[in-house]
């Protein structure tokens, strides 16, 4: 039984980057349903759940999410205008591009360039839904597989699959810290973490990643996790939010630790 599992899972995984790989191959095009099924090899209505089972999300969103991801690396490899990379990413309205990419990035695509497409600083906290936050607590040790004294992770609380907009949590850690959050927000929420290097950052969000949910939180709720982070696969959907340059924060941190008080 175990076995098949295994095949039926790989199957479906090897279906899925074809889709996938469709997507990156034609992303220009107004790519439908029935075009990515085929790719996969899928009836539609088939290869939907089996999209949605393996990537966690839609494959309208996915092709949407990798959109955004390819003008962020254009935005900052590139002097394409805007308006040019738009329309190569498969947006007829650069207004359109322009407000989704803000949404989910956290600043426009004119500024992301400017910036050579890290965040000044990291990500502001969502306000709770309705004004509301729960007694609900949340720790979580963050481990790369692949140890790495260097890196730098960002952790973060969102209310979707795909890691974009404000978190209504977030922290910057190194690996194998650990952090607390209380007062979570009641609801339904994803846990992402994704780690950088000083040495070696990947502004297009394929670096090494981790997520955990959906999980629910309510009053009283608790949990305490160990997130593992692997090297990102074609299958995990993109990490659109821009985060800070880990260059620049290990340079603040050595500043700040230099600072600190000597104890004899």
């Amino acid at each position: 039984m175990k076995e098949r599992a295994a095949e039926e899972t790989d199957v479906a995984e090897q279906a899925v980057v074809r889709a996938i790989t469709v997507m990156r191959e034609r992303m220009g095009e107004q790519l439908t349903v029935d075009d990515l099924a085929r790719a996969a090899m899928f009836s539609k209505f088939h290869f939907t759940r089996v999209f949605q089972r393996v990537t966690g999300i839609s494959p309208g969103r996915f092709l949407s999410a990798l959109r955004l991801q390819q003008a962020k690396v254009l935005l900052v490899s590139t002097e394409m205008s805007v308006a040019d990379i738009s329309t190569h990413v498969g947006y007829n309205s650069v207004g359109t591009f322009s407000s989704r990419f803000s949404r989910s990035v956290g600043m426009s695509p004119t500024t992301y360039r400017r910036r050579a497409g890290f965040a000044p600083v990291a990500p502001h906290e969502a306000p709770p839904r309705g004004g509301q936050s729960c007694e609900a607590t949340l720790s979580c040790r963050v481990r790369l597989a692949e140890p790495d004294e260097n890196a730098v992770v960002f952790a973060g609380i969102f209310p979707d699959r795909i890691p974009e907009g404000r978190p209504v949590r977030c922290a910057v850690l190194g690996d194998q810290e650990q952090v607390r959050w209380d007062s979570i927000p009641g609801g339904t929420w994803y846990l992402h973490a994704q780690s950088a290097t000083p040495d070696d950052q990947d502004r297009a969000g394929r670096s090494a990643v981790a997520t955990y949910g959906p999980f629910s939180v309510h009053e009283g709720w608790s949990a305490s996790l160990d997130l593992v982070l692997r090297p990102s696969r074609l299958l995990d959907p993109p990490v659109l939010l821009a985060l800070l340059d880990a260059r620049q924060y290990a340079m603040t941190e050595l500043d700040r630790a230099a600072l600190l008080p000597t104890v004899a």
